[in-house]
């Protein structure tokens, strides 16, 4: 897997699924400001990983895609 062309694949794993290890590791390689802006990006991430970001790179919520697109997709009813 290439750490350039795969880069936002990787970033997102590590930030849902990766151990605090992981978490080092793509922050030695990308650098703080690169994640920052490849998760902006993202669809879809894991409410508790867009609080890590958000918290991390002192950014807030409201500039993610992710928190803008989940407030757009409305609820099932609940019969």
């Amino acid at each position: 897997m290439d750490s350039e062309l795969n880069k936002s694949f990787i970033i997102k794993r590590v930030l849902e699924y990766g151990l605090w290890n992981d978490w080092l590791l793509i922050k030695q390689e990308y650098g703080i400001q690169t994640i920052t802006n490849e998760t902006k990006t993202f669809r879809e991430l894991d409410p508790k990983a867009l609080a890590f970001i958000s918290s991390i790179s002192d950014v807030p919520k409201e500039n993610f895609r992710c928190y803008t697109t989940k407030q757009l997709t409305g609820q099932h009813w609940n019969f």
